[in-house]
């Protein structure tokens, strides 16, 4: 019995249409990263492990897809077990297990036995290992772009695949709040350029953690910052219930709820310098987003940027400005990009204190907000393909490859359609459902002569032509 044809969840196919639109998404973006400077880079699908973990915090780790090693993983495993055996100290402090027995491992613990390598998750940590690995052969600072796939095992839904791309621009090795300026300049560029209404909000994560330690809550800084990132799907009532759940007393909870709510004012910065007076580091992140806002005036700006205290990235590599794109019409306004600063991630990899800076475009998400907004150019409908030979029979087909071969090295786009059939409106129809314009009927007439018809097939019109002229206005 045949098996049923389907493909993974969170993963699609895309037709000739949907390939020409995501290519016009980023080919636009493309032209905005290269005129800022910034240099392409590739890096491997799969990283190992080690590489990826810990970088993203507990939930990211858990998102991860694993790759399974290569021949029997499970032989090394059971090798160790048996070594293991009557060695207490390395049941307990290496592979626990009981009795030996494979389907009693500790599924942490056992992993690099099964797999030393995943799926990236994103494209920042790569780079950031790129860079360690390059860093005798790069200049800083280093700016350069990536537009690549990143697998997460996320549920799927609408917005959210778990095979998805992300276009990325980082520059690292310089400390200069221009960069963020820039980057923000390039956000409103590029989404100018795609037709899309968006709002910039901007926040700085040195004024949360300035808040854990106004509300005496270091040590839960990260549950603070992952609270505070799903508050656009759980509200403020969700909010609360998940710093209950994380350990925070009802004065600590009221006094992130009286920091959210300066969101809501005119003059946010005067307000936050006043609700961070005796906290350094919360003054710190106010001066960097006026230094922000300073630099942005002077390059101009097409959509709002906000200040957005609520705002908090869940990725625990953040250290400065963080940055989120939404977009600003239609009825699905979904986060299209995001990004901020980082001053010691190449740190994990040795080589401590460069800082970085970047943003990312979500192309899918790009491409279903501009599906729903009727935003795609219509000549990205039309195939390629802008010339069709058709033909009766063996000799006429022969005639027609010939003529074919010369238009292509013209550099135009032509089809000889590929089977003998004596029923031309067949062949025409092939042109018509594939938008082809225009089409040169051969038959043996039109071989001894030297003279071809040309057709317009959306007008009507034809016109007789040489050989020589065949392919002239085309």
């Amino acid at each position: 019995m045949a098996a049923k044809p389907t493909i993974p969840q969170g993963t699609r196919d895309f037709d000739a249409l949907m390939v020409r639109r995501r290519k016009h998404i980023l080919q636009t973006i493309e032209q905005v990263f290269v005129k800022y400077g910034y240099m392409p880079l590739e890096t491997p699908t799969m990283e190992y492990l080690q590489t990826l973990t810990g970088k993203y915090g507990d939930e990211g780790d858990q998102l991860l897809f694993k790759v399974l090693n290569s021949g029997d993983y499970f032989k090394k495993l059971r090798e160790y077990q048996d070594q293991a055996e009557g060695h207490e100290e390395l049941d307990q402090t290496y592979l626990p297990s009981i009795n030996g027995k494979v389907n009693a491992l500790d599924s942490k613990n056992s992993l690099p036995f099964i797999a030393e390598k995943g799926l990236r998750y994103d494209l920042t940590v790569p780079f950031a290992r790129y860079v360690v690995m390059n860093r005798n052969d790069i200049t800083f600072p280093f700016k350069r772009f990536q537009m690549q796939p990143v697998w997460r095992a996320d549920r799927p839904q609408k917005g959210r695949y778990r095979e998805f791309w992300q276009c990325d621009a980082d520059v690292i090795g310089s400390k200069s709040l221009i960069n963020e300026a820039e980057l923000l300049k390039m956000y409103d560029e590029a989404f100018s350029y795609l037709n899309i209404p968006v709002i910039i909000r901007i926040n700085n994560r040195k004024l949360l953690a300035a808040l854990a330690t106004k509300i005496h809550a270091e040590d839960k800084f990260i549950a603070l910052t992952v609270a505070l990132d799903k508050l656009d799907k759980t509200g403020e009532s969700g909010l609360l219930t998940d710093l209950e759940k994380a350990g925070f007393n009802q004065t600590q909870s009221t006094l992130v709820l009286e920091f959210l709510s300066i969101s809501k004012s005119e003059n946010i910065l005067p307000i936050l310098k006043q609700f961070f007076a005796e906290i350094p580091e919360g003054l710190t992140g106010v001066q960097e987003l006026e230094e922000i806002f300073t630099y942005t005036q002077i390059l101009g700006r097409n959509n709002p940027i906000q200040i957005d205290v609520t705002l908090a990235r869940g990725l625990t590599y953040y250290t400065g400005a963080i940055v989120e794109v939404v977009a600003n019409a239609g009825t699905f306004k979904p986060s299209i990009g995001g990004g901020g600063r980082y001053d010691n991630l190449t740190g994990i990899f040795g080589l401590p204190d460069v800082s970085g800076v970047g943003i990312s475009f979500g192309l899918d998400r790009i491409y279903d907000v501009m599906d729903e907004l009727k935003l795609f150019p219509e000549n990205l409908k039309k195939k390629e393909t802008i010339l069709l030979f058709c033909h009766f029979d063996e000799a006429t087909r022969l005639h027609a490859i010939k003529l074919c071969a010369e238009a292509r090295k013209q550099n135009i786009a032509a089809e000889v359609y590929p089977d003998i059939t004596k029923k031309i409106a067949k062949q025409l129809e092939y042109a018509d459902k594939n938008q082809i314009q225009f089409a040169v009927i051969i038959g043996s007439n039109e071989m001894e002569s030297g003279k071809y018809v040309r057709k317009d097939l959306n007008s009507g019109t034809q016109i007789e032509l040489s050989a020589a002229e065949l392919y002239h206005q085309l």
